[in-house]
């Protein structure tokens, strides 16, 4: 151990005696480890980011929302006899207890009805979404409440009412006291509060992607208190019969078409995710027939789509992680031709080490010593430089990065690996000296 000590301390002596030769060779270690730092904090990110996002539109679900807009062509007289446009009852709740009698393997089904509404309290007004819902929506959303409970039967079925508001709507209305009990006007409906939800952090980037709203300041209340109480699109109205009526004179250019729908998004949860693909296909077609060959409405699968998107970041990660690794291959190169110049430069000193009774693994042990000192010196100052770009990258780029103890190991692993694996040839070089010639040597 002494012995191996004492090679160690010339090996010190000698790369701090050669500090620019030293610091040049060790950058090839010190970007390529910072480009591996960074990369991995990227990806660990993207990959976080994914999974919140998937945790926000929950496990295994399949998305049905409405459309209203319908995009037709301009047909001749003859040809618009033949092929009048067909009548769609839109998406409704009957739809909605169809998709679950017939298709199996659901095991949550969840409608939804959006409306724009102002919340009114102790003189304080504010604009927020009512959202009717049953309690499967709460499971779907994977949701959890910080105080109260869940709607009862009899308020679902009777359209009782009350609500369940987010913690935004707490914040706002309830800061100085518990809105539990209290009442709450929604609209031109005072509600009883029951129920808050725990709040949801929500990025505004998955805001964009996802399509979803700011849960926190929503007002939940039962499906059927939203549609007794408040507004029910799928009601026998002269309005509905005139669109029935002159349906193609209200599809004309720059007319906002009217939203005909009864609820504004169905979440369906299946058991298993291999299902999505073919419960999805069977309520395409299943809807389509029910609304007579009308396709108005869009299913997505959230949860495969961002395991795409998921896929696709991974493997621009692993592209970005292989430049960088090429990075530490030439760095490794750097050291490996550096040392072997330095032992043809350094011969005199190797024969005189050899002469005075250094063994030729001592003579190993110095230069491997050295080239292991360059690499970890390296690493280290390549594990900071990779950390701070990746602080930069999160606030500057904004995009989320996360540095995580794995990635820093792996890195300053890979840069001893090199230093031991580059600097073996030098050594070796350097202790097949032979003495007496080295000696003569100038």
């Amino acid at each position: 151990m002494t012995k191996y000590l004492f090679n160690f301390h010339i090996a010190v002596e000698s790369v701090l005696s050669n500090k620019f030769r030293s610091l040049l060779t060790a950058l090839g270690i010190i970007f390529g480890v910072a480009a591996v730092i960074a990369m991995m904090a990227i990806g660990s990110g993207a990959q976080k980011e994914i999974l919140e996002q998937i945790k926000l539109v929950g496990v295994n679900n399949i998305v049905i929302t409405p459309v209203v807009e319908q995009k037709e062509e301009v047909l001749s007289d003859e040809t618009a006899a033949k092929e009048k446009p067909n009548f769609s009852p839109g998406l409704t709740l009957y739809d909605a207890r169809s998709l679950e009698k017939i298709i199996p393997g659901i095991t949550h089904l969840s409608p939804e009805i959006v409306l724009e509404t102002n919340i009114i309290k102790n003189g304080r007004r504010r604009s927020a979404k009512l959202v009717g819902v049953d309690n499967s929506y709460f499971s779907v959303a994977n949701f959890t409440f910080q105080g109260g409970y869940i709607f009862s039967k009899e308020q679902l079925e009777m359209g009782e009412a009350v609500c369940i508001i987010g913690k935004g709507v707490q914040a706002k209305f309830f800061s100085q006291e518990n809105p539990l009990g209290k009442m709450l006007k929604v609209g031109k409906h005072w509600l009883r509060v029951i129920g808050v939800l725990d709040q949801r952090f929500i990025s505004e980037k998955s805001l964009t992607n996802l399509g979803i709203r700011d849960y926190n300041m929503d007002v939940y209340a039962p499906l059927n208190t939203v549609l007794l109480r408040y507004k029910n699109r799928s009601l026998i109205t002269e309005r509905l019969l005139l669109r029935a009526q002159f349906q193609e004179e209200e599809n004309e250019e720059n007319k906002k078409a009217e939203n005909y729908h009864q609820i504004d998004r169905l979440v369906i949860q299946v058991e298993k995710t291999e299902k999505l693909t073919g419960v999805a296909e069977v309520a395409s077609k299943l809807l389509k027939r029910r609304h007579y060959e009308m396709v108005d409405f869009e299913i997505t699968i959230p949860e495969l789509l961002l395991k795409q998107q998921q896929r696709t970041k991974s493997i621009f990660n692993f592209v970005l992680g292989a430049i960088a690794g090429i990075s530490l291959l030439v760095g490794g190169i750097g050291i490996m031709n550096i040392m072997l110049a330095s032992v043809m430069e350094r011969i005199k000193e190797i024969g005189l080490r050899m002469s005075i009774g250094a063994k030729k693994r001592d003579i190993i042990a110095q230069f491997l010593f050295e080239a292991v000192m360059i690499s970890v010196s390296g690493g280290f100052v390549g594990v900071f430089l990779g950390v701070v770009f990746a602080i930069l990258v999160s606030n500057f780029a904004d995009i989320e990065t996360s540095v995580t103890f794995i990635s820093i190991l792996i890195s300053f692993g890979v840069a001893a690996s090199i230093g031991i694996i580059f600097g073996i040839t030098p050594a070796q070089r350097a202790a097949q000296q032979d003495p007496i010639v080295s000696l003569r040597h100038e």
